[in-house]
């Protein structure tokens, strides 16, 4: 009723002199024990899909959600789910040279999580580094978060911590020109709005943004997932788990490889 009315003009389209955006996807292998967990988790929640009967499986749909979750969190770092884990992550590892090598370089960076305990762990890598950083989630308050952005701007602080959802929308971090999504956002239109936290009016650099993915995981099949049927991914995995009822059995066992 109302499309009559609306004009759709795409950002490209307005903001002539908006810098060049570069999109990187970086796939990272799992190793060792990290790969060995993975294994377990994802043998586990396909033996629990494969024994359900449709019946079973139709009303399981929170608990199975809860297991593709923790395989997710496996691939970001084991320790999330399992306090006594003493490896290594493969990713947490490449997302720290990959913040090391941006900083050599003259960058700063948003580093986006939709996993708040995973900002905690890579906040206790940067301090063991000693690098400065700024942290914003959702339980930080509205004051505080404009407080940190403007100290941000008009510092030289390298790095910023920001939760998905507490950064989605409303912040202006231009001080930054490489955003790190370190555990994709699984509704593209949100993970865009999160990186045009930096790409937007008052950016004057090239913004390079990249997609952290665990190589032959869940991460890379809900990825592809993401390109042949989008509105479906968008629906099931953007982390709210409202719509996850239109997986079926048959595109679940399908997502876990």
């Amino acid at each position: 009723m109302v499309s009559p009315f609306i004009l759709r003009r795409l950002k490209g389209d307005v903001l002539k002199d908006l810098p060049e955006k570069i999109e990187q996807t970086q796939y990272i292998r799992l190793e060792d024990e990290q790969q060995l967990l993975y294994n377990a988790q994802v043998a586990h929640m396909r033996s629990m899909v494969e024994s359900k009967t449709d019946a079973e499986y139709n009303t399981g749909k929170i608990q199975l959600l809860a297991e593709l979750t923790k395989i997710r969190e496996i691939c970001c770092d084991p320790s999330l789910i399992f306090d006594e884990y003493a490896g290594c992550s493969a990713k947490r590892q490449a997302c720290m040279e990959l913040l090391t090598a941006a900083m050599d370089g003259g960058h700063r960076v948003l580093l986006f999580s939709q996993f708040t305990s995973m900002l905690a762990l890579l906040e206790k890598d940067l301090q063991q580094q000693k690098i400065d950083y700024y942290i914003i989630t959702g339980e930080t308050p509205k004051k505080e978060r404009i407080e940190l952005v403007n100290d941000f701007n008009e510092g030289t602080t390298p790095v910023f911590l920001i939760s998905l959802k507490a950064g989605g929308t409303g912040l202006n971090l231009t001080g930054a020109d490489v955003v790190i999504h370190y555990d994709p956002w699984w509704n593209i239109a949100a993970q865009n709005q999160a990186t045009d936290r930096a790409h937007r009016i008052g950016q004057t650099k090239i913004v390079t943004v990249y997609q952290l993915i665990a190589e032959n995981s869940v991460e890379e099949n809900i990825r592809k997932m993401q390109i042949a049927k989008k509105d479906l991914a968008d629906e099931i995995l953007s982390g709210e788990g409202t719509n996850f009822s239109s997986l079926s059995r048959e595109e679940l066992l399908e997502l876990l490889g």
